[in-house]
């Protein structure tokens, strides 16, 4: 029996209250959510069982069983399970239940892919993180895929300077400032009570720092893509995307660059493709 602490009750409370309703429909999730679907449709293809450990209400757990794939969404928060099961399954068969990374309901070597694209940025202790991976090769067969999702260390800093007006002053502010140089300097991002609205108790990474963590509990790196990429600096993203040449060509310029490591930082999140090796 694995002993570890229950997550914050912050976590909970923050997706509890529907943080991820209608997320990736609007705004910067828009093109957090096209670019995920597209990195991930390059390593899995044949019909497969699939665990989206993690996976919020179910946006794509419902696209992958909409494929044809067989997807268990095994999620912390019992509300998400519960929104997943009344808005989603009947678009696509798939099976909603609550979980947590840490100690996954399922059998040794039971998956061909688990998705991690959530949890190792909740789990601010790097043993707890350990633990999720360690779950993920277990659950996994001799050669199964990881996609995991990490947030960038920078992205906090890098939002707060390109959009630094005289209508957005959040540099100007010691508290706020004084939570950027704490997650740069430690990775721990602590949300201020003046600051509600951001992201919950995280831990945000470099892409190197992920990837070794990844490497040391037992996966072979198959790729590394920053996802949204430099292009969610664009000014009027989203009015631009909308466009469907100007999406084209910003899309382009996230491809070109998805792999390039000086790059992969400026991105709001990235993901790393794993494989378990074959025993």
């Amino acid at each position: 029996m694995m002993n570890f602490e229950k997550m914050s009750s912050e976590i909970y409370d923050f997706y509890d209250s529907g943080a991820e309703i209608g997320r990736l429909e609007r705004c910067l999730g828009k093109i957090e959510f096209a670019r995920t679907k597209e990195i991930l449709s390059r390593y899995i293809h044949e019909k497969c069982r699939i665990y989206d450990v993690g996976g919020g209400i179910g946006m794509y757990a419902v696209w992958l069983a909409g494929q044809g794939h067989q997807v268990d969404l095994l999620e912390l928060s019992g509300i998400q399970v519960a929104y997943a099961r009344e808005h989603f399954i009947d678009k696509a068969v798939f099976m909603a239940e609550e979980a947590d990374a840490r100690a996954l309901p399922r059998a040794d070597c039971s998956a061909d892919v688990v998705l991690l694209m959530g949890p190792l940025y909740h789990l601010q202790k790097r043993s707890d993180r350990a633990l999720a991976l360690s779950e993920a090769l277990r659950v996994l067969k001799p050669g199964g895929l990881l996609i995991a999702a990490g947030i960038s260390k920078w992205s906090n800093m890098t939002y707060a300077v390109s959009s630094f007006t005289d209508t957005n002053m959040y540099l100007d502010d010691d508290v706020f400032f004084n939570m950027i140089k704490a997650e740069m300097e430690t990775g721990k991002h602590n949300r201020p009570e003046e600051y509600r609205s951001f992201i919950t108790e995280a831990y945000f990474h470099t892409a190197e720092e992920l990837e070794t963590e990844i490497v040391n509990e037992g996966f072979s790196v198959l790729g590394l893509h920053a996802v949204e990429g430099c292009i969610w600096l664009t000014p009027n993203l989203e009015e631009n995307w909308e466009k469907p040449m100007r999406r084209k060509r910003l899309l382009q310029l996230a491809r070109l660059t998805e792999s390039e490591r000086e790059m992969i930082g400026i991105s709001p999140h990235f993901l790393i493709a794993g494989k378990k090796n074959k025993e």
